[in-house]
């Protein structure tokens, strides 16, 4: 409901005011909300789609171990009989809140 509040000055200000401030008008936000994406006829004035894509998981990263002088990157680490620690030291998958983010209908809340 948050939302709602933030479309009320746009929809008493008009069309004209729409469009710098939230990069689409008044049939943008409608659709938008219908289809639960983000739609824009600004993206077509960039020669994009209408709506963004749904954008994809990230790939995961490659298993890289340390080798003689060098690091070796694997695809699928199971295939490796005495599985090494892995050379990174970040994350190789999303939290529940960044895919819960990622996959969020528009308009975010």
């Amino acid at each position: 409901m948050v939302w709602l509040l933030r479309l009320v000055p746009l929809l008493l200000a008009g069309c004209g005011a729409a469009i710098p401030v939230v990069h689409r008008d008044l049939f943008d936000v409608a659709y938008s909300l219908a289809t639960g994406r983000d739609c824009s006829v600004v993206r077509l004035d960039r020669n994009q789609t209408y709506c963004r894509p749904i954008e994809p998981p990230p790939v995961p990263p490659p298993y890289c171990t340390r080798s003689l002088g060098t690091v070796d990157c694997w695809s699928d680490p199971s295939r490796l009989a005495d599985h090494p620690p892995d050379v990174a030291d970040g994350p190789t998958h999303l939290t529940p809140a960044q895919e819960a983010d990622r996959t969020a209908r528009w308009p975010p809340i």
